[in-house]
């Protein structure tokens, strides 16, 4: 599929987990899945994008895509303060830029 700047802009994704290995978590860094994006090649267009997670309480938190996660189209995003609670896991973000 080809993507452009159109597509991408306003592109829904869900928070699939944390960066984690077999003894640590990084609550900083998230695995992001977007619906249309299948291989490689296609998340690493992603990089650079802006994404927002907004909580319940209406407060924004933004991350920055750092790089692709698999073969399969997940990315990795860095969100840079605190990080993302547990409560984000499997619910919506946005590209908004």
């Amino acid at each position: 599929m080809s993507l452009n700047k159109l597509n991408l802009l306003g592109m829904e994704g869900v928070i699939s987990n944390y960066r984690r290995g077999r003894h640590t978590v990084h609550q900083k860094h998230c695995i992001l899945v977007f619906p249309n994006i299948e291989t490689r090649k296609d998340a690493n267009k992603l990089i650079g994008r802006t994404v927002v997670w907004i909580t319940p309480t209406g407060k924004e938190l933004k991350g920055i895509i750092s790089r692709a996660h698999g073969n399969n189209g997940a990315v990795r995003a860095h969100f840079k303060k605190a990080g993302v609670p547990g409560q984000a896991l499997g619910k919506k973000v946005k590209i908004i830029k």
